[in-house]
């Protein structure tokens, strides 16, 4: 399954929600360095859909706020 999800870093709560248009939107308190707010979004996408995160990859957008993601 491959999904669109935007990111917002530095948000003030950990929260997955599924916009009208279908698309995820994922607030992370993690902020962008290294790679962690990336991390953090693969962690929360596999708790909301109940897969390992080996599962889950991010196909594009790995520096971007727009993500397209393969589970």
């Amino acid at each position: 399954m491959i999904i669109n999800v935007r990111v917002v870093p530095h948000a003030r709560r950990n929260q997955v929600t599924v916009e009208e248009n279908g698309n995820l939107r994922v607030y992370t308190t993690v902020a962008p360095v290294d790679g962690a707010a990336n991390e953090a979004v693969i962690k929360m996408l596999a708790e909301h859909f109940k897969v390992p995160k080996t599962s889950i990859k991010i196909i594009r957008g790995v520096t971007a706020r727009n993500k397209v993601i393969e589970i």
